[in-house]
């Protein structure tokens, strides 16, 4: 199977994936991959633009890769705000698209505790995304367990 957990940053899509998947299980998520890409003290969640754009491409190419192993291993991928074209793209693969949103003020607040302050501008935008759509078919959760 394959999930899509969307949500603004800090929203707790990361713990939400930690209380469901399987060590056998792929998970993608570009902070992880960022984190695998950039030299011994790097921050958490580099906003640096090279280490971004080589960790976008690993994450494209670990992406294409996983979607050939579906019948064989679940596959949780952290998308923050998919195009319309992406979430065709992953519909076709039968995707489950959960937004993870345990609500603006939380998400800002832990932005300005643990972020970059430029999450701030990702997660109005998310929100901003949110509003304008309606009728897409997504499942919300709040995070299951203490962030």
């Amino acid at each position: 199977m394959l999930y899509v957990v969307t949500g603004p940053p800090a929203s707790g899509k990361t713990s939400w994936i930690a209380a469901r998947a399987r060590p056998s299980d792929i998970v993608i998520d570009l902070d992880r991959i960022t984190q695998a890409l950039t030299g011994p003290g790097a921050p958490a969640w580099s906003q640096e633009p090279i280490a971004l754009k080589v960790a976008h491409r690993a994450r494209y190419a670990a992406i294409d890769e996983a979607l050939k192993h579906l019948d064989v291993t679940d596959v949780y991928l952290i998308h923050t705000m998919p195009t319309p074209k992406w979430v065709a793209r992953y519909r076709r693969h039968g995707a489950e698209i959960i937004a993870v949103d345990p609500g603006r003020a939380i998400v800002m607040q832990r932005i300005a505790d643990m972020r970059a302050p430029g999450l701030q501008a990702v997660a109005t935008r998310w929100y901003r995304q949110q509003a304008r759509r309606t009728g897409t078919q997504t499942t919300t959760h709040q995070p299951s367990r203490a962030w």
